[in-house]
């Protein structure tokens, strides 16, 4: 089992059904969900001011945090579309 499927069975299921009672539970579910992904997604966007230190271990891990906002820029712009 793998980080992404150990968060999906803690928050539980998303996605809603068109059943009430179901679906107020899931809301809840996600904003857990929302919650979790703005602190991570805060937590990658401050590393990626590292991208440009000397230091290579710190540079390879800013240069990450950066590419992922860079990808995930793409993907938010491609919703739009």
């Amino acid at each position: 089992m793998d980080v992404y499927e150990i968060v999906e069975k803690l928050i539980g299921p998303v996605s809603p059904v068109g059943e009430t009672h179901t679906d107020n539970a899931r809301f809840e579910n996600l904003k857990e969900l929302i919650e979790l992904t703005d602190r991570l997604v805060g937590k990658i966007s401050s590393g990626a001011y590292l991208k440009d230190r000397s230091e290579f271990s710190i540079s390879r891990a800013g240069k990450s945090c950066q590419e992922f906002l860079d990808n995930l820029k793409d993907c938010l712009q491609d919703q739009d579309e």
